[in-house]
């Protein structure tokens, strides 16, 4: 079978780092350390698993990430190279798994917790909290904190992979596999809209308007009491999108710490040789970018005792404004089972804002990898919010 395998490359690596954000293109060329392999196909050898054929499978920003040299090296002790990436899948059952009939359509939930990994459920799993599994190293299969990211199951980046039961989501009928292949981004946005600990009224900020800033702004505006929802987008299309998704306001980057001050009251103050800040703000703030520049203006606008949630994977940044504003930083990684993510995100990606939203999912094929990783690169300034691909497609 036809897979993309990430694999480890030093120099690679190094040319991505050093100049994968100037010139995007060297990370879909000599820098990208993924390769256009073919494997057998998968075997079962472990109860409660199966094999699938995949649909879809999503471009995710953490995908990128990995393989421009800017994933932070924390992440190196529980990953197993080589993999095939790919994380956000839509598949079919190639075989009978438990409850689940062969041809079944499902999603995955892609944590690799405790039941997959065949152990006794560490304290965060048995509390439903499986985003927090302390096993991910252990167990039956190879080191990996999500399926995407681990040797023994194969991700969505290829023809077939494994998936054990409890990682399946029936997709219902009616839903459209471009529909389908959004519940799982979506179920990150539920667990992020229920960690930021919104009360009734609160002032919320998210600075992003791709896919992680759209998606959580619905299920803010869905599964909390908000009161305005303030969204940073740095294109004009995402406006629009933005306002669809959920946001009272929309507006660009620059005119943040200005529309939040008039809003609030807050105070404006310009230190020597750095950006300003308030001292005021909203209540929450949620980056979905993981930029300096995304992180710092959450920082920089949130009242003195208020949240920041780092939704997008955060990149480094000043933490005075944490500490001298008392802010309350929350971490959200995937989802939780304990929270019904996946449930509540099917329910959600039937919003007439998804249907949109899924009429314009870009597909390739995986020998297009290079032009595909291309397109999610810049699908903010070309105005696509999610690319996959389509591994049926030759």
């Amino acid at each position: 079978m036809l897979a993309l395998e990430m694999f480890r490359s030093v120099p690679k690596t190094m040319i991505g780092k050093a100049a994968g954000g100037r010139i995007p293109m060297l990370l879909t060329g000599i820098a990208a350390p993924l390769r256009m392999v073919t494997l057998d196909p998968p075997r079962i050898d472990r109860p409660g698993w199966a094999r699938m054929k995949v649909r879809l499978s999503g471009i995710c920003g953490s995908d990128l990430g990995m393989l421009s040299g800017k994933t932070s090296l924390y992440f190196s002790a529980v990953v197993s190279l080589p993999f095939v990436p790919g994380h956000e899948v839509v598949a079919e059952l190639l075989e009978d798994c438990e409850d689940l009939p062969a041809g079944t359509r499902v999603v995955v939930d892609p944590v690799l917790a405790c039941a997959a990994r065949g152990v006794e459920p560490c304290e965060a799993c048995a509390s439903g909290a499986t985003n927090r599994c302390s096993r991910i190293t252990v167990g039956d299969v190879s080191a990996g904190l999500q399926t995407g990211f681990c040797h023994d199951t194969g991700g969505g980046w290829s023809q077939q992979m494994t998936a054990h039961r409890s990682q399946l989501h029936p997709i219902p009928d009616g839903y459209a596999d471009e529909q389908a292949l959004l519940i799982e981004p979506l179920a990150c946005a539920v667990h992020t809209a229920l960690r930021a600990g919104v009360r009734p009224g609160d002032r919320v900020l998210v600075s992003g308007a791709g896919s992680v800033g759209l998606l959580a702004t619905l299920a803010l505006r869905e599964l909390t009491d908000a009161g305005e929802i303030l969204v940073v987008a740095k294109h004009g299309h995402q406006r629009e999108l933005a306002l669809e998704f959920g946001a009272t306001e929309v507006v660009a980057p620059k005119e943040t710490l200005r529309r939040i001050r008039r809003a609030t009251g807050a105070f404006q103050v310009e230190p020597e040789y750095s950006s300003p800040y308030l001292l005021g703000g909203v209540d929450v703030a949620l980056d979905a970018v993981g930029s300096t520049q995304s992180l710092e203006t959450c920082l920089h606008a949130t009242r003195a005792g208020g949240r920041v949630v780092l939704s997008g994977m955060p990149a480094k940044a000043d933490l005075s404004a944490a500490w001298f504003r008392e802010l309350d930083v929350v971490g959200t990684y995937a989802s939780a089972r304990g929270e019904d993510a996946f449930a509540k995100a099917t329910d959600l990606a039937a919003h007439d804002a998804m249907a949109r939203l899924a009429k314009s999912v870009a597909t390739y094929p995986l020998h297009r990898w290079r032009e595909a990783l291309d397109h999610a690169h810049s699908a903010g300034r070309l105005g696509t919010v999610k690319v996959a691909f389509d591994p049926r497609s030759h």
